[in-house]
């Protein structure tokens, strides 16, 4: 018997791409409304490419986890630093005040400058650099069928919210 609610989130962004390097960088505006019954004193972004690094979580997960993912044929250790795939935020602010950040791998926790209170909207602005890596499965450059840029999850993706709460799992794979 619970009422139904989804969160908005509405993107903008301009990105440039360097085909050579395989590196990019844009600005991102993100309007994000809170559908939610309650207050929200922090928001969580993915950022996927973090996981193609040697050591990550995944690269050792793919290696030693019980439930190994055979979808990748890719030793992670052992890209190059040209092969990793990467994704970094800056200058992250809400409604044009700075916000306080932490990283950890694939998951950026954000609190807020400001509590987003239910039906409120809030504008999140911020810079990103990223790398894409060598293919994946869906994300990555040079398939083996001649895809030059296939890209999935590269930008720094709002993570959900519902009445369970935040989404924020680290990508493993």
């Amino acid at each position: 018997g619970q009422s139904y609610w989804q969160q908005a989130v509405d993107y903008k962004m301009n990105v440039d791409i360097d085909v050579k390097t395989f590196q990019y960088s844009g600005e991102q505006e993100l309007l994000y409304t809170n559908n939610s019954p309650d207050s929200l004193k922090k928001v969580f972004y993915h950022l996927y490419f973090n996981a193609f690094q040697p050591q990550s979580d995944m690269a050792v997960r793919i290696k030693t986890g019980k439930d190994k993912n055979t979808r990748f044929d890719l030793d992670i250790d052992s890209l190059q630093p040209h092969e990793i795939g990467y994704l970094k935020v800056s200058l992250l602010k809400q409604d044009g005040t700075p916000v306080h950040y932490e990283l950890s791998e694939t998951i950026l926790e954000v609190v807020l400058a400001q509590t987003l209170l239910p039906g409120k909207s809030t504008l999140l602005t911020l810079k990103f650099e990223g790398q894409i890596p060598k293919i994946v499965r869906r994300a990555g450059r040079d398939s083996e069928e001649g895809v030059s840029l296939s890209m999935a999850q590269w930008y720094p993706k709002m993570a959900e919210y519902d009445y369970e709460g935040w989404n924020a799992e680290p990508y493993l794979g």
